[in-house]
């Protein structure tokens, strides 16, 4: 894809939730869809995200800002309740409850995108060696690349985000 515009992006994708996944996919196609150049490279948990199939997960541990809409305000998940068998999941999938609602696209929809923007993809080889996956148990369009890949790319962005 050709990009008139001299701007570049690169993102670091490090967090595989659902919560965290959307932030470097919305960037990422909306820089794109602006004509940036984007690169994404996906390492440690955000490899998860480039996986085939997914089964994304939030949890209300350590996130003491998580709120969700419920009966007209604004309900405190609290962190104990992370605690609590089955409260993950129960937060799961309240969360995929509003984003269907509310219309945003699904993580599945935002990859193919990016994929279809031209967003160069790149999943860490060394994190792919690490935690065991084949480079078949991703999703197509997605190069192979290590830290000295990304270092080319973030050294001739104009922006760099760690997500």
């Amino acid at each position: 894809m050709e990009h008139s515009n001299s701007k570049s992006f690169s993102l670091i994708v490090t967090k595989g939730s659902l919560d965290w996944a959307y932030p470097p996919f919305i960037l990422a196609t909306t820089a794109a869809a602006m004509d940036h150049k984007v690169t994404m490279f996906f390492t440690f948990y955000g490899l998860s995200l480039l996986k085939k199939k997914l089964d994304l997960k939030i949890t209300t541990l350590g996130n003491p800002a998580m709120e969700m809409p419920m009966a007209g305000m604004h309900m405190v998940m609290p962190n104990l309740l992370g605690a609590i068998p089955g409260c993950d999941s129960m937060a799961s999938s309240m969360m995929k409850g509003m984003i269907k609602k509310k219309g945003v696209a699904s993580i599945e929809e935002l990859r193919e995108m990016a994929v279809d923007s031209g967003v160069r993809i790149i999943a860490c080889q060394m994190t792919l060696d690490l935690f065991e996956y084949k480079h078949t148990d991703l999703i197509d369009g997605v190069e192979l690349g290590g830290a000295a890949t990304y270092i080319e790319t973030a050294t001739d962005s104009d922006v760099n985000l760690f997500i």
